[in-house]
């Protein structure tokens, strides 16, 4: 014997329940923050905005205040468990998105100038499992009995996460040549 509770017992479901709640919550709340960073932070929107334009996308302040509302409401509604596999298909799409624009060409690590896309991908990682778990049953899903979880919330997560990033990207995104 280990020592462990097994899967079944009251001290599994808490842990399991406390760990999904402190993921939903940090990931979601980190998204959430960046948001508002995107809003209220340095130059608000109109830096955002600008920033945007400097590395390529069509429509920068529309962009950002998208980009804006989707870290803000999804990161909210994944902290919270709400519609956890549309809340994290709303993390996926903008993670990736900003793999595409800003960090794949830096590279893999966080550390180097510019950041690369690890963070990102991991955020989005975090999003897509979370979904496929399920929220837990410390979360408004549960506590409304909407929890869609298993291999359909993380397919919604993780189709609609990508496609909805692929087609903002193959509307808006024009990279900048540089010489």
């Amino acid at each position: 014997m280990s020592g462990r509770p097994s899967p079944r017992s009251v001290g599994a479901v808490d842990q399991l329940n406390l760990g999904l709640l402190a993921l939903r919550v940090v990931f979601g709340l980190f998204l959430a923050y960046h948001g508002y960073n995107k809003v209220f932070g340095g130059n608000g929107l109109k830096g955002t905005a600008a920033w945007f334009e400097g590395i390529g996308l069509k429509w920068p302040t529309w962009q950002a205040r998208i980009a804006a509302t989707t870290e803000i409401g999804a990161g909210i509604m994944f902290a919270a468990g709400l519609l956890t596999p549309l809340a994290a298909a709303g993390m996926v799409g903008v993670m990736v998105v900003a793999i595409v624009v800003a960090h794949w060409k830096v590279g893999f690590f966080i550390f180097k100038p510019n950041q690369g896309w690890e963070y990102c991908a991991s955020i989005a990682l975090v999003a897509v499992v979370v979904a496929l778990i399920g929220p837990g049953e410390w979360s408004l899903d549960h506590a409304l009995d909407l929890v869609p979880s298993g291999w359909t919330g993380g397919l919604v997560a993780l189709g609609l996460g990508v496609g909805g990033a692929l087609a903002q990207l193959a509307v808006s995104y024009r990279p900048k040549e540089h010489s």
